[in-house]
């Protein structure tokens, strides 16, 4: 967070000096009013999601956290982000049946890992709802990535940090490739690989507020899913792993939900399209 945040530091300050680009500042009042529950929620979101790890497995993770677009939807629809429509609810119980069919029976079920994930897909759905006002509200003047980065990350920080102090504070001081290592070498590329995880989380992170920013959080809750489930899919064909037929009537069920929600949104744009053209 900290290398995302210098990160996003160093585009802002490059872009102004380099095209004189006006940057937005916010007030302290309204900083912590409009960025704080997107901020804190994000962390919470990946903080629960990582944790969860250590109880359960990649599968029970997937399933669980599929449930995570009935929370967009649902926080969606009280911020009147997206408009109350049948094809909506089922978009979301094609997406969330198919996916839980296509990870039935291959998973080992942990109480804690449950509750973390199911905590995580609530927090996601605060997340990605409040992103989506936030990023899309003229009057934040945070429609772009980087500033929306910028100002978001400290909260993150805030939220995230005391957690992982309290959880893995102590594994990390004593590790003896870090901080008790007795080679410099090697603390270099402990150091380097933490970099490159951290550049890597920060064009992940601009290519979903852009994908917020363009459409809606619903839609970046899709592609996700759509991207869970190939990865399932893969990992089941190159390791071997045996793919029932309710399996694989599921991952139709999900596909044929992803696609009415991509027809769907067409067909929502071009109504649009075609009404502002006729004003």
């Amino acid at each position: 967070m900290v290398i995302k945040f210098l990160l996003s530091w160093f585009v802002r300050c490059s872009q102004s000096w380099l095209y004189n680009y006006p940057r937005i500042e916010l007030p302290w009042a309204k900083y912590v009013r409009v960025v704080a529950v997107s901020g804190i929620s994000s962390a919470l979101d990946i903080g629960c999601s990582n944790w969860s790890f250590e109880f359960i497995t990649v599968s029970l993770y997937t399933m669980t956290k599929s449930t995570s677009v009935i929370f967009i939807v649902m926080f969606s629809v009280l911020l009147k982000l997206e408009k109350k429509q049948p094809s909506l609810a089922i978009i979301v119980v094609l997406i969330t049946c198919g996916l839980f069919m296509f990870s039935y029976e291959s998973t080992q079920f942990n109480y804690i890992g449950f509750l973390l994930v199911l905590a995580a897909s609530f927090l996601s759905g605060i997340r990605w709802s409040f992103t989506q006002l936030v990023v899309q509200g003229q009057c934040y003047g945070l429609s772009h990535p980087i500033d929306f980065m910028f100002h978001s990350q400290p909260w993150m920080a805030l939220a995230i940090l005391p957690l992982s102090l309290y959880i893995e504070g102590f594994e990390l001081i004593t590790a003896k490739n870090l901080f008790r290592t007795d080679a410099f070498d090697q603390l270099i590329g402990a150091l380097i690989q933490l970099g490159i995880g951290a550049l890597l989380a920060f064009g992940l992170e601009i290519s979903e507020y852009l994908v917020v920013s363009s459409t809606s959080s619903l839609t970046l809750s899709v592609a996700g899913i759509f991207k869970e489930v190939c990865t399932l899919y893969l990992a089941a064909k190159f390791n071997g792993d045996n793919i029932s037929f309710v399996n694989m009537i599921g991952f139709i069920i999900c596909l044929c939900g992803i696609t009415l929600h991509i027809v769907t949104k067409a067909v929502n744009s071009s109504k649009y399209v075609g009404e502002k053209y006729r004003s």
